[in-house]
């Protein structure tokens, strides 16, 4: 089976020859994040290495540039007005393609996929034209392709127009609530022991939102960023799940922690087809905190 969008993906191939087309815009999105939510992927990686003509494009920090400054919890989605500011001084316009790029400098913690699908899930349902580089920066060097540490100064410019219907691709608290009693789908994109309850939690509250069914975001990549599985496997695994094929025809939200890692779910699905799938904005970060939300937590 082949994707429906592999639009959404570019290969490094394509990238290196596309490197000279004013259209490309490459941002580099990699993350290196420390105990308080700050981005030290700058100085530590960008500048040390990065693609030619790319920028530093801040996603990951909690009040980072495609997240709303003014809410409580981090990596909330921005409103329109940030939104525009954040591509104008990116220097993405109207014909503008953004390549989405990163590494992972820590695996395991600092997953270059789920910062790449995060920023993609935004700026795609903003109306941005945007692809994945596939394999990320450790394909790109792997394969020799060019890297220096000389920093380009970036053009403001106007922004894009933003869709309209952008607020369709994120889910509330009352949505997940509703879902529970609903046909709608809950996928939880975070690995299986901290689904049954057995690892980590993101919250007072371990387990998973009560009716959600598990598909870790590591089952569709073969590496840490962005090197997802091929079509064939992925199909395989979001069918398994119910999420693909003639009888996956209800509403589909994903969550995790806090929103990242349930991009790469969302993203899959896309690449399929699926226009019907949003994801939970504020994760367990919110529902674990509020005892009167169910969870099942299958340790206990």
């Amino acid at each position: 089976m082949a994707f429906v969008n592999p639009e959404y993906l570019v290969s490094t191939e394509w990238l290196h020859s596309n490197l000279d087309d004013p259209d490309v815009r490459v941002l580099d999105v990699t993350a290196k994040l420390s105990s308080k939510l700050e981005n030290h992927a700058k100085a530590e990686c960008f500048d040390l290495g990065h693609i030619p003509g790319s920028i530093f494009f801040d996603v990951s920090s909690g009040k980072g540039v495609l997240s709303d400054d003014q809410a409580e919890l981090p990596w909330m989605w921005p409103g329109p007005d940030q939104f525009a500011a954040s591509m104008a001084a990116a220097g993405v316009g109207e014909t503008t393609h953004v390549v989405l790029v990163a590494r992972t400098p820590r695996e395991g913690i600092d997953s270059g996929t789920m910062w790449c699908t995060r920023a993609w899930w935004t700026m795609h349902h903003y109306g941005v034209r945007c692809s994945i580089l596939s394999g990320g920066l450790e394909r790109w060097e792997d394969e020799g392709r060019p890297m220096t540490t000389e920093l380009n100064p970036v053009a403001v410019t106007e922004p894009p127009v933003l869709a309209t219907d952008w607020s369709k691709a994120r889910a509330t608290k009352d949505d997940v609530l509703a879902a529970t009693e609903s046909s709608t789908c809950l996928v939880d994109a975070l690995s299986e022991d901290s689904f049954d309850g057995t690892g980590a939690s993101y919250g007072p509250r371990g387990g998973h939102i009560s009716g959600a069914t598990n598909v870790p975001f590591r089952s569709l990549i073969e590496r840490e960023t962005a090197a997802f599985v091929d079509a064939d496997a992925m199909e395989r695994t979001l069918t398994a799940a119910g999420l693909l094929g003639p009888e996956a025809n209800t509403p589909v939200i994903t969550y995790c922690g806090g929103a990242i890692a349930a991009t790469v779910d969302a993203f899959a699905l896309a690449l399929f087809g699926r226009t019907d799938v949003s994801v939970y904005d504020a994760s367990l970060m919110e529902w674990s905190a509020d005892p009167t939300l169910p969870m099942t937590n299958p340790s206990t």
